[in-house]
């Protein structure tokens, strides 16, 4: 697959798996990125070295600290220099504790020492929050301030106080550096936080589009199971019990066992071709071996007669009624004759002495109602109750459309199956009157 860059001048890359984004710019800033720890030694290298020199530069003056001074002062420095290595990333808030101790026990009796707060400030406004920074920059403030007292009032000599000979002004001076560091920080902190966001975001994005991608796998197979079941076992079905009846009536009744056989045939056939209308949809577009009758609409309401007189054949007494305006939705319709071939197929199955099924589709008020009604001995088709694959896909067809499924025994006697399914689209045309079906309509 061949990669378009998204950004003009920059080549795309491959981020979190398929997710592609565009290659952040600045090879500078991604070297120093991709190593970390030598970002880190290399900026306490350059606030120790010359703190420890200028520290040491302290001891040969005419009027040297004391012995315990300089000492305090070179472990203040040494851990500074370790808290910026170790702990600039990962807990800023013990960096900027470290830098307060610092500023108090170096600045007041020897060199400014006020790089470690800006380092803490900078860092707790990346790696923390802003809320954080400010919190920080306000402490920072006043150690800084009270760390200017302290200057002032052990050194006598005003040329030793840093930044100008009183206090007041070296505060101010310290805030706003300060303020510099902390507003640097903010600003790259957010930067980074945003950008953050939207990678996460744009990993969700395609967590969420994969996700997708699977349930309609699985949807699509659910649907394809439903479908092979309804035209191999419900053809089946009609297919065994036609050449059953043919296979007894072959001795005393040639002809009639004939016509079953050439009924069988024709039910073969129209599974064939209700398989290979199914199977077509997953052919490719441009695939030029694909006949026009394998990508045919799949059957609807118009073809119950058909279906019905299949059944006829079969030797059900099947009675079909219809009542209202035509459906539109070719999947309602398509679920509409399942549900009915799947509730004949049961009959045939389970209620061989049945005198009469009674099948009726209702479209009334933006509802289907769907009957398929036996009067056979409950006792012969009670096997329904335990449910099958029939019955789950039934389930399915009816839940896709927020409808409700019944089966179970009927009022009187004999088995009944009721579904009503959601319409939703309404046609102008008028109700038609119920209608009978019998086997000379040409409908």
């Amino acid at each position: 697959m061949t990669e378009a860059p998204i950004s003009p001048g920059y080549p795309a890359s491959v981020v979190g798996g398929e997710l592609r984004l565009p290659k952040p710019p600045g090879v500078i800033r991604q070297f120093w990125a991709r190593h970390p720890w030598l970002t880190d030694s290399l900026i306490t290298a350059l606030y120790f070295v010359p703190t420890f020199v200028g520290t040491i530069a302290l001891m040969f003056v005419p009027t040297p600290p004391p012995v315990w001074i300089a000492i305090a002062q070179f472990v203040a420095i040494a851990v500074a220099a370790a808290a910026i290595l170790l702990f600039r990333r990962r807990r800023p808030w013990l960096l900027v504790i470290v830098a307060w101790i610092v500023c108090l026990v170096v600045y007041p009796f020897g060199s400014t020492d006020v790089l470690p707060l800006l380092l803490a400030l900078y860092a707790l406004a990346v790696y923390g929050s802003t809320r954080s920074a400010w919190i920080g920059f306000a402490g920072s403030v006043v150690v800084t301030t009270a760390s200017s007292y302290i200057a002032v009032w052990t050194q006598a000599d005003d040329t030793v106080a840093p930044f100008g000979a009183n206090a007041p002004a070296s505060a101010s001076q310290f805030t706003v550096l300060l303020l510099i560091a902390t507003l640097i920080g903010v600003t790259v902190g957010n930067r980074r936080r945003y950008l953050n966001a939207l990678i996460a975001r744009a990993h969700d994005l395609a967590r969420e589009r994969d996700q997708q991608a699977q349930l309609a796998t699985a949807l699509e197979r659910s649907r394809i199971a439903r479908e092979m079941h309804d035209i191999v076992s419900h053809s089946l079905t009609v297919m065994v019990t036609l050449a059953d009846g043919s296979a007894a009536t072959v001795g005393r009744d040639p002809v009639r066992a004939a016509e079953a056989m050439a009924h069988v045939a024709d039910t073969g056939r129209a599974a064939l071709v209700d398989m290979r209308r199914m199977l077509g949809v997953l052919a490719e577009p441009d695939d030029a071996s694909a006949c026009p009758d394998e990508l045919a609409p799949q059957p609807g309401t118009a073809a119950l007669p058909v279906l019905v007189e299949r059944f006829r054949a079969a030797g059900l007494p099947v009675q079909l009624t219809t009542v209202g305006p035509p459906i539109v939705d070719p999947n309602l319709q398509l679920n509409v004759y399942r549900i009915v071939q799947e509730g004949l197929t049961n009959a045939l199955r389970y209620a061989a002495t049945a005198h009469r099924v009674d099948v009726s589709v209702e479209h009334a008020a933006g509802t289907v109602k769907v009957d398929v009604l036996d009067d056979a001995a409950v006792a012969s088709t009670s096997e329904l109750g335990s449910g099958g694959k029939g019955l789950v896909g039934m389930r399915e067809r009816v839940a896709l459309y927020g409808g409700t499924l019944e089966v179970g025994p009927g009022s009187v006697r004999g088995w009944r199956l009721h579904a009503e399914l959601r319409a939703e689209e309404t046609t102008p045309t008028t109700p038609t009157e119920p209608r009978a079906a019998n086997p000379e309509d040409p409908a």
